[in-house]
């Protein structure tokens, strides 16, 4: 055993397969938020303060938001806040799935501010919407920053009460100090949310593994299967890839269906039975068609390609695009075929949206289609064979009757 080569080389193969691996954890490490999207809509009207004027302290906050949550000098800010127009357009845009979050200032803030310096003090309110189901760990962040936000806002606007009432002279009654203590009262509304069996938001993430893994087996059964015929003619490689075709329907049916009814019997809360079973027979197809297309032209040495790509692109698919660095969003995520997966069941479990042949569903018939397109060339490849070996059987023959 000590004159084998390979216990020498064994601790430079585990090394090798340590480094490998732990560059798929490089994603999860020190995740920063990049511009990520949120509404702003300020419907403040002002109002008119002794000594002061009239003061709009929706257009203040408008302007402080912008200026105050950057990160360091020369980095990107964590939020691109984006001016709307009315809670309507918020609300449509949150079911669109274009912002991660929202603030509302309503109309009547500086008039209930102004208040709190007379004798019939009212709280003014901001309201929060949270776009739980964009993403949970994106919609965790934007609640911890919105809050940190709103108690800035409670302290700035005590202090600007209180240095009011020094410059006028007023002393406080009773029924004033108790408004003053907590000066904003701060609506958060989740909306879209994950509910409370839905593995925290994380059902559309845990569901592509087993449907990836069994894509793969069924691909490689079958692509063993074929392996195992001798083709003579482009016709019966092309009866062969067809009858593939058509068992990775069947292969996805069973999938799809399989998958959501074992989800549902283990409590993740399935609304939409036969339009989630749908969209995961179609991506079984997807994948199954895609991986066969590349068994075809590489032969079982494509199957590290797939194998890599469960390591390096799952942890990607729980995480938002703008918290990944710039190379893991361009280079990586953008193209991920199991990425549109997620987001197709993230549109069915959290969004309220019926199967169609759309958005995420659209994508994954065109990675079938280029994919049995490819298969397809395959079958070229069994009439070059073929006609070589019909050559060299005839220079056999003539050289033997000479």
């Amino acid at each position: 055993m000590l004159k084998n080569k390979l216990l020498f080389i064994s601790p430079l193969i585990v090394l090798l397969v340590i480094a490998l691996f732990g560059l798929t954890l490089i994603p999860s490490v020190q995740q920063k938020p990049k511009n990520l999207p949120m509404a702003l809509v300020n419907e403040d009207i002002g109002a008119v303060i002794p000594q002061q004027g009239k003061v709009n302290m929706g257009d203040t906050i408008t302007n402080m938001l912008k200026k105050n949550i950057t990160s360091t000098e020369g980095e990107v800010p964590p939020v691109k806040w984006i001016n709307v127009e009315s809670k309507e357009d918020v609300l449509k845009g949150l079911d669109n799935q274009e912002y991660y979050g929202a603030l509302i200032i309503p109309k009547n803030f500086s008039q209930k501010q102004s208040s709190l310096m007379t004798s019939k003090p009212e709280k003014p309110e901001i309201n929060i919407f949270i776009n739980q189901g964009m993403n949970p760990v994106a919609a965790n962040l934007v609640g911890q920053m919105l809050n940190t936000m709103g108690n800035h806002l409670k302290n700035g606007i005590q202090t600007q009460v209180l240095q009011g009432l020094e410059k006028q002279n007023i002393s406080l009654k009773p029924n004033q100090l108790t408004p003053l203590t907590d000066p904003l009262q701060v609506n958060v509304e989740n909306v879209n949310g994950v509910g409370t069996a839905s593995m925290n938001g994380n059902a559309p993430v845990a569901l592509f593994q087993p449907l990836w893994m069994s894509s793969i087996a069924g691909a490689v059964v079958l692509f063993f299967v074929a392996n195992k015929l001798n083709f003579v003619n482009q016709k019966q490689k092309l009866y062969t890839v067809l009858t593939q075709v058509i068992a990775g329907i069947i292969l996805g049916l069973v999938a799809g269906f399989g998958l959501t009814w074992v989800a549902d019997l283990l409590g993740v809360h399935i609304s939409k039975f036969v339009d989630i079973s749908l969209f995961l027979t179609i991506t079984y197809f997807a994948f199954f068609l895609l991986i066969t297309a590349v068994l075809s032209w590489l032969g079982i040495k494509g199957m590290p390609i797939f194998v890599l790509l469960l390591f390096f692109g799952a942890p990607l698919l729980s995480m938002a695009p703008e918290m990944m660095s710039t190379f893991y969003q361009d280079y990586i995520y953008s193209w991920l075929p199991m990425r549109f997966m997620v987001e197709g069941l993230r549109e069915l479990f959290f969004f309220h949206r019926d199967f169609s042949f759309s958005g995420p569903t659209s994508i994954l018939l065109w990675i079938s289609l280029g994919s049995f397109f490819i298969l397809l060339l395959s079958v070229l490849r069994v009439q070059g064979s073929y006609s070589k070996e019909s050559s060299y059987g005839h220079e056999e023959t003539r050289a033997t009757e000479r």
